[in-house]
């Protein structure tokens, strides 16, 4: 068996096609999307993820605004920026790029960003309402990868899905948008006891623990579904996932790439996010 490629890069590309017609429907009713990323900072990894943010948003025609700052800027002076953000009907979503620098508190700041801009996902009342299958704005990669599996032709109704991590960013929604596809879910995490016995079991497999080559071909269930979240630099400066993809490959029936693969579909879900976003702007609007 050799696995089938699950390529985000390709899917992701028909996606933003997809977006940007919508784009050109929205500019032709008057509203233009638009989104606001606020950078504290220069944190190489921040810098080379924005930068991606700015290119998929400029390919799609959203109008990208980078905020700039120093890491000497207060909290209070970024949830300033944040309120200013939130009043302006321009914008259709605020994205605060996440670390922050010790002195400001996350919590706060993401709390900060309003429901109906919060473009990322993650302001507690987004994440209550995914938590209560309502209409709400998605967290990227975990919407990116319910996509990618969809777009295979893979129905998740009944299926073992085991996710592998329980961060607030990926893990734990993960799992819950693929329960409320109908899946069983199981969460392992490091304190998990012999993880074998739980991803030998995975018709599908989530991995999102931030080891590099964490899941090996012995982990994996024969034709299960391998989705690979990690993204981890070796001493030789090459990326690769948290599977060892080269033994994945073999074991697999499906399986993401790193990178190509989950990565570009995170972006272009926060596209996706932002134009629904100016898209409930025109309802309102309308009414």
């Amino acid at each position: 068996m050799t696995a089938t490629i699950i390529s985000g890069k390709e899917l992701a590309k028909q996606k933003r096609l997809d977006l940007a017609k919508e784009v050109e429907q929205l500019k032709s009713e008057g509203v233009t999307p638009k989104l606001v990323v606020i950078l504290v900072g220069d944190n190489p990894a921040s810098v080379s993820y924005v930068t991606g943010k700015q290119k998929a948003a400029e390919e799609i025609g959203i109008e990208f605004t980078l905020e700039n700052f120093p890491t000497t800027l207060s909290e209070n002076g970024l949830l300033d920026v944040i309120e200013k953000y939130n009043n302006d009907d321009a914008v259709h979503g605020i994205l605060v790029q996440l670390p922050l620098p010790d002195h400001i508190n996350e919590t706060a700041v993401i709390e900060k960003i309003s429901p109906l801009k919060d473009v990322d996902g993650f302001h507690p009342i987004n994440v209550g309402r995914m938590m209560t299958g309502q209409d709400c704005f998605l967290p990227c990669t975990p919407a990116g990868i319910v996509e990618m599996i969809k777009s295979v032709g893979i129905d998740l109704t009944g299926k073992n899905v085991v996710v592998v991590g329980r961060s607030n960013i990926v893990g734990k929604p993960v799992g819950q948008l693929l329960l409320n596809e109908n899946a069983t879910v199981t969460y392992c995490h490091s304190k998990t006891k012999d993880l074998q016995q739980f991803t030998k079991e995975a018709d599908v497999l989530v991995a999102a623990v931030g080891i590099a080559n964490f899941i090996k071909g012995e982990d994996i269930k024969p034709g299960a579904v391998v989705i690979d979240v990690g993204v981890n630099r070796l001493d030789t400066g090459k990326l690769c996932g948290d599977v060892d993809f080269e033994e994945a490959k073999s074991v697999a029936s499906y399986l993401t790439p790193v990178p190509g693969g989950v990565g570009p579909m995170t972006i272009t879900m926060l596209a996706h996010n932002t134009v629904q976003s100016a898209k409930n702007e025109l309802k309102k609007v309308k009414k």
